[in-house]
């Protein structure tokens, strides 16, 4: 079905969750909404009236989403749903358990998605599973669209545009932030942790299929030592933090000219004082063991219910920024990308945005397939980001 035929433009699983309800307020008061249709998908129609009348408290002069029940695991159901749809957000997580189905449904009806997972397991399956089927059907595949990993990718994707052009880059990201995680966030990381092995194991069986399917790749890409290490330059102890945004950015690198014939990255935490970096390294390395064991981890798992979430006082002390040091030839750059509460309001607000760059028509990549922010989203969404409030900004050099 033609994008112009469809009936709405954005169809939104899993607003009745916190976070989800959190991109559903900010989307209901966007003023681009007043020319789009949408609709609130979910088990529940009490909730999601609960959603809509509280949407309608919020952005009275917006339009109402109309609302449609559907079970996430329903194939039936999403087949008939999804190729109504422009473009898909979904914030239904863990992503590993409830998240392939809409994405399949979104690859073979041509219909575009986001999400807001930071679990790589879930993202390579996707890729490996559906990114054919999305080429073929033009459906724009994008994940990781909240903080992981849209500060990150984007925020080597603003660095890399202000550095010399055809020579090969280093960068390297350090991360700063304070908030309160929610109970789907600590759900998410519990079962990533327990899944570490059945992951390993499928990052492997893709690097042989990427091996025997590639020829000699048009650049190299890489990673910096990763080390624990004093950085002058920022003043902090820097750790390396195994999260998916490395991964993330270098898929960007190896589709994007931009980033040279050469380009190395590397990731890190920030923290000023080398006792707090060891403790919290400490803390991640036992809740890492903790989970390998079932009782253990049903046990981790009841500390937090998947719906709870920071309050508006908490997330309002809520911080991050992200500073990338970079250097091409003699040219030594240092940006920052910053930002309020990073799991929630921001995270939100960059998911929202997301979605609207692709409903709007605004995607710098007009190919389907499974995509990074940078490249499905790229320079028109980094706009609406600071137009939205984010701040992308050259600290030093140039």
């Amino acid at each position: 079905m033609a994008a112009s035929e469809r009936r709405y433009d954005i169809l939104f699983f899993g607003a009745t969750g916190f976070t989800g309800g959190l991109t559903a307020d900010y989307l209901a008061a966007h003023p681009d909404m007043a020319d789009l249709r949408w609709a609130l998908a979910g088990r529940n129609p009490d909730k999601l009236a609960a959603v809509r009348d509280r949407l309608a408290a919020i952005a009275p002069d917006a339009p109402a989403p109309e609302l449609l029940t559907a079970d996430i695991g329903d194939e039936e159901r999403l087949a008939e749903l999804v190729p109504q749809a422009r473009v898909v957000i979904t914030t239904v997580g863990p992503y590993i358990h409830y998240g392939e189905k809409l994405a399949a449904a979104c690859a073979a009806a041509g219909t575009d998605y986001v999400d807001l997972t930071g679990e790589p397991e879930f993202v390579d399956r996707v890729r490996a599973r559906y990114d054919q089927t999305a080429r073929d059907s033009g459906a724009r595949l994008v994940n990781c669209c909240g903080f992981d990993s849209i500060p990150h990718d984007l925020g080597v994707l603003y660095t890399v545009d202000r550095l010399p052009q055809g020579l090969p880059i280093t960068i390297e990201g350090y991360v700063q932030a304070g908030g309160t995680p929610s109970g789907g966030t600590w759900h998410s990381a519990i079962h990533a942790f327990a899944r570490a092995r059945q992951y390993a194991a499928q990052r492997r069986r893709m690097a042989r299929g990427d091996r025997q399917g590639q020829g000699e790749p048009a650049r190299r890409v890489g990673s910096l030592p990763a080390r624990i290490h004093w950085v002058d330059r920022i003043g902090a102890w820097a750790c390396p933090f195994p999260t998916i945004d490395p991964q993330v950015i270098k898929r960007s690198a190896r589709t994007l000219n931009e980033y040279g014939p050469d380009f190395r990255y590397g990731h890190f935490v920030a923290v000023k004082h080398l006792p707090k970096l060891l403790a919290g390294a400490a803390g991640v390395g036992g809740l890492f063991l903790g989970a390998q064991v079932a009782p253990l981890r049903k046990l981790l798992l009841s500390i937090r219910d998947p719906g709870q979430g920071p309050d508006e006082a908490q997330r309002a002390k809520g911080w991050f920024r992200v500073r990338f040091r970079a250097r091409a030839g003699t040219t030594e750059l240092l940006t920052q990308v910053s930002g309020g509460d990073p799991g929630y309001g921001e995270t939100a607000r960059m998911l929202a945005e997301s979605a609207l760059t692709l409903a709007t028509g605004e995607s710098p990549h007009p190919d389907g397939g499974v995509l990074t922010p940078a490249v499905a989203l790229g320079r028109p969404l980094i706009a609406r980001l600071e137009k939205a409030g984010l701040r992308f900004e050259v600290l030093a050099g140039g």
